[in-house]
């Protein structure tokens, strides 16, 4: 299929370079750290100790993947991320397979987070619970806003989704200093330690919860386009981003694990405020609440950017309709991003009648097999590419990208046979969406040829 070809217009127009270094981790850390670091804590209580053994094992895989992205965005600072690697290692219909899955999972897992953003406010502001109409209104409006945001441009929505990392941060603060404050006064863990109680299945059980924490470590290599000094911001910023979304992870659901009762923690709808009501005693459920509808908030901004760009830039190498690919004079590529914010609104109005349990749990299955995919084919590339001599080889990325491979094969099957099965659909339904752009290709060159 054709490669870049501008902004469909047949003029080229380079975008704006808006992202610098710490506008790329907010990207990362923000997408990463959304609404479930607030509920993650209770789903991890049934598995004790072994929860932390999860989040090491889900860390040291995550760092494997986020070591072959930075890899990878250094020797091609294209923008797409996994589209553009797998693109250049296996062709256009594998790359647009797994573009395909890739945006189907971020325009699916938007939805559930806009109502979880909505749902937290609801504790803030109860009339929103309240009233029927209410919810589905703020959460279209939520969205509508935030596509407003990034049709502005990059460095619009770079700004806000820094100024949303640095507050989604302070509660997060807030329980590890209290949690540190206990523990120093001579508090003991609730759940001492006992080897016995450490098995390999549930370790694995937790690190695939955990791995749903992780999610969007790759998000900093989409738009590569629009960031200043690509080929090294973005390896440091992919990887400085999830060591430290990984560290706040482990530290908090460390601690609040710890120093909860389990059966109690299980239990609770809101653990951390649960959590700072048991030891500061301070009624902070509605304002923690609040601060979670703003992580929520935060983390779509960066998802919303992610998901208006994929096809933008698909569109610009040809494998979507051109159309979708037309940049305003801030280099944004306004269409791609209205129209993704249609398909979100849709799949948000079929899904709103679920309850948030059910939403949430089929999303977090949905969307991180479908990622797994995307982390499968890239460190496969990154092997491939080296062996073809088309980036420069290394043994410690070669070994890293196995590791990485493995990692993501061994998630994928640790999430179970249903969410594989899903991703393999997602994949599956890509094929005849590509056929019939390559028949309206070759349609196309035969009317001009013939014109």
């Amino acid at each position: 299929m054709a490669d870049e070809a501008g902004n469909g217009t047949g003029r080229q127009k380079r975008p704006a370079r808006a992202l610098g270094f710490w506008m790329c981790s907010a990207l990362v850390v923000g997408n990463m750290i959304g609404s479930g670091v607030f509920m993650l804590p209770a789903s991890l209580a049934p598995f004790g100790w072994n929860a932390m053994l999860g989040w090491i094992v889900t860390i040291a895989g995550a760092l494997t993947i986020a070591f072959v992205f930075a890899r990878l965005a250094r020797a091609f600072p294209q923008a797409g991320g996994p589209y553009a690697y797998t693109h250049a290692a296996f062709g256009p219909m594998a790359g647009f397979a797994i573009a395909w899955t890739y945006w189907l999972s971020i325009v699916v897992g938007n939805a559930a987070i806009a109502v979880a953003g909505v749902s937290y406010l609801s504790v803030l502001i109860p009339v929103i619970g309240q009233v029927h109409a209410l919810p589905p209104l703020l959460t279209l409006g939520v969205i509508w806003s935030l596509t407003l945001v990034n049709c502005l441009g990059a460095r619009s929505a770079g700004w806000v989704q820094l100024a949303a990392t640095i507050l989604k941060l302070l509660p997060l603060a807030a329980v590890l200093l209290v949690a540190a404050a206990v523990f120093a006064g001579g508090a003991e863990p609730v759940a001492p330690l006992r080897l016995a109680d450490i098995h390999p299945g549930a370790v694995t059980g937790a690190a695939t919860l955990t791995l749903w924490a992780l999610l969007g470590l790759e998000s900093a290599t989409v738009p590569a386009d629009k960031v200043i000094d690509a080929p090294r911001t973005i390896p440091r910023a992919t990887l400085f981003g999830t060591a430290f979304a990984g560290l706040v992870y482990l530290c908090l659901c460390s601690a609040v694990l710890l120093l909860m009762p389990a059966d109690q923690l299980a239990h609770s709808p809101a653990p951390l405020a649960d959590f700072l009501d048991a030891h500061v005693g301070a009624h902070s459920g509605p304002v923690l609440a609040g601060f979670a509808a703003l992580s929520a908030f935060g983390a779509l901004n960066g998802w919303v950017l992610l998901q208006g760009e994929l096809p933008g830039v698909m569109a610009r190498r040809g494998v979507f309709p051109r159309w979708l690919g037309k940049t305003n004079a801030e280099g944004t590529a306004v269409r791609a991003h209205l129209v993704s914010a249609v398909v979100l609104t849709v799949t948000m109005l079929m899904n709103f009648q679920r309850s948030m349990v059910e939403l949430f749990t089929f999303i977090a299955l949905l969307s991180t097999t479908a990622s797994l995919f995307a982390y499968l084919f890239s460190a496969l590339a990154a092997i491939l590419l080296q062996r073809r001599g088309e980036m420069p080889a290394s043994r410690p990325l070669h070994g890293v990208a196995a590791v990485a491979a493995a990692y993501s094969l061994w998630a994928i099957w640790g999430a179970g046979r249903g969410p594989a099965m899903w991703g393999l659909a997602f994949l599956a339904s890509a094929l005849p969406v590509y056929a019939l752009m390559r028949w309206r290709e070759r349609a196309g060159r035969a009317a001009l040829a013939t014109g």
